[in-house]
């Protein structure tokens, strides 16, 4: 339980999970843990939607070899995997049915998958179990009050998830705590303006009671999966709670929480190759104006994939030089 905490004071759970802090006593249903205190009733709209139609969901015949396929038709994903080191401490927050962090938990990795929907999480250990992946651990808990340890985890991910919480601002400085000093922040939300496209489609498909949506090709891929089909469908367009930044957005919360800003994926430079980049090295420089014109760019390289960009950061080490945080 090094990694939990508990979400009312921040202290360490004992092996049954009550907390050493406060004397608060915690469950664990079917082998998730549940560290959430109740929500706001936003936040609450947002579970219910995902409890209907878990996202991003599994195909029926789906294996660990079809994980890994499914992950090296991602760039993204590939750079990611080479970038984290073989015994670092992830957590994956917003992880949904768990795909990302099954993927990562390779070597000697520890992740941590925390999801606010426990029928997420019932997908995700499910197939952890029947994948074999044994060092990875889903949590159910709310990223406003989580139940993790902070500044426990070498690399926190949380893609596709502060755009949908009512305050994404508060949210990052959330997320951001939980990693070491030193250690990375990835950040994925839905661009202003590469969203542009599936607004339209959206717009669209309201008109028609969801019936037709025009050039979403994700959408067309899933036709023979109901259930992966919903997900999409209402995910992308019927959501409850969505909001869309720029990157000079993101990165000002960076600097809010003493995050330095490494890159973008796409990369915010106009004539770097995606390919090329190493996920967690800082970009050469940063021009205000280049980004705004890149972002423009976006429209047709995330257009088709709901406009979602990923901006990396590093947590200031105020105290460099020192080792990483040690296993209690």
């Amino acid at each position: 339980m090094a990694l939990l905490a508990c979400p009312r004071c921040g202290g360490s759970l004992d092996p049954v999970l009550s907390c050493v802090g406060c004397g608060a006593c915690y469950t664990a249903t079917d082998g998730i843990p549940d560290l959430r205190l109740p929500g706001d009733a936003r936040t609450n709209r947002v579970r219910d939607f995902y409890s209907v139609a878990p996202f991003p969901g599994y195909p029926s015949n789906a294996t660990i070899e079809w994980l890994r396929v499914r992950a090296t038709r991602s760039r993204f994903a590939q750079l990611l995997d080479v970038a984290i080191g073989s015994d670092a401490r992830i957590a994956e927050i917003g992880c949904g049915t768990g795909q990302m962090s099954l993927y990562l938990a390779t070597g000697r990795r520890r992740v941590i998958g925390a999801d606010l929907t426990r029928e997420s999480l019932r997908l995700a250990a499910n197939a952890a179990q029947r994948f074999g992946i044994a060092n990875v651990q889903f949590v159910e808990t709310d990223l406003s009050r989580p139940g993790l340890r902070a500044e426990g985890f070498d690399v926190v991910y949380c893609s596709g998830v502060l755009h949908h919480t009512p305050d994404p601002r508060a949210s990052f400085r959330q997320v951001a705590r939980l990693a070491r000093p030193g250690g990375i922040i990835v950040i994925g939300v839905y661009n202003r303006i590469a969203r542009i496209p599936t607004r339209a489609r959206g717009a669209l498909a309201r008109l028609t009671g969801q019936r037709w949506v025009p050039r979403d090709e994700i959408l067309a891929e899933r036709e023979d999966e109901p259930e992966r089909h919903a997900a999409w469908l209402r995910d992308q367009y019927c959501h409850p709670e969505e909001h869309r930044h720029s990157l000079g957005e993101v990165r000002g919360w960076m600097i809010e929480n003493d995050v330095d800003y490494l890159r973008s994926f796409p990369s915010a430079q106009l004539f770097e190759e995606d390919d090329d980049i190493g996920l967690f090295d800082a970009q050469p420089d940063y021009w205000g104006l280049e980004a705004q014109l890149a972002q423009i760019g976006w429209i047709w390289k995330l257009g088709t994939e709901g406009g979602l960009f990923v901006v990396v950061g590093r947590r200031q080490d105020h105290h460099a030089g020192r080792s990483r945080v040690d296993e209690p």
